[in-house]
């Protein structure tokens, strides 16, 4: 059994879950926990390396299956090498992005090539095993306000950014899906709001479900 706190960020391309996660990070910092602040894809040396090969180039680069094996080597190697050894020493790790994200783009906005929940789930099963968030915090916001806040952050978009708005449609409501079907580690934000407002209400969240 895990001694830390694992909290996971999840939602679609330009939502503020990085912002909110280093703001949520800070607050546990002034707390006097010891916080790991990590990402997917990515977050260890080998997970970094395989991010590059997801994110960059064409579009249509790699499948839906392809894609999510990648996606889980990635996070194979980062729970083995920064996660699970955080949790174990009793901290809080903060992550922009874990396996709903695989189960949303990969599993299912891909519509009729997408992988579908059993392939999804039978991948978490294998690879993750009995690693669990204690809370997820939906970052929800209108696709087109998201896509247009990522190309003013960086013009240099990634691949996901440049996919249709059908395949962002879809990933929304892939989110929206997985908060509904688990509330009790899932919670809803609506991300289109000022920073301090999302902050607010993250931190509420917090502490009435992890700190009381």
């Amino acid at each position: 059994m895990q001694k830390g706190l694992f909290i996971t960020f999840e939602g679609g391309e330009g939502c503020g879950k990085s912002t909110q996660a280093r703001l949520l990070a800070d607050f546990f910092e002034a707390q006097g926990r010891e916080v790991v602040l990590t990402r997917e894809p990515g977050g260890s040396d080998g997970a970094e390396d395989i991010r590059a090969l997801v994110v960059k180039g064409d579009v249509a680069r790699w499948d839906a299956l392809t894609e999510a094996l990648l996606m889980y080597a990635a996070r194979r190697d980062h729970l083995v090498k920064k996660i699970i050894p955080a949790l174990n020493d009793g901290k809080v790790v903060i992550c922009d992005r874990f396996a709903d994200s695989t189960a949303a783009y990969q599993g299912y906005a891909y519509g009729e090539k997408a992988l579908g929940k059993e392939t999804s789930d039978a991948l978490y099963r294998m690879v993750v095993g009995p690693v669990r968030p204690d809370l997820t915090l939906m970052m929800d916001m209108p696709v087109e306000t998201g896509l247009e806040r990522a190309l003013k952050r960086d013009a240099n978009v990634n691949r996901y950014e440049r996919m249709g708005l059908g395949f962002h449609n879809r990933l929304r409501e892939a989110f929206l899906k997985i908060a509904r079907n688990e509330p009790e580690r899932c919670a809803v934000i609506n991300a289109a709001r000022t920073i301090p407002e999302i902050r607010d209400e993250i931190l509420n969240i917090v502490r009435e479900r992890l700190l009381r």
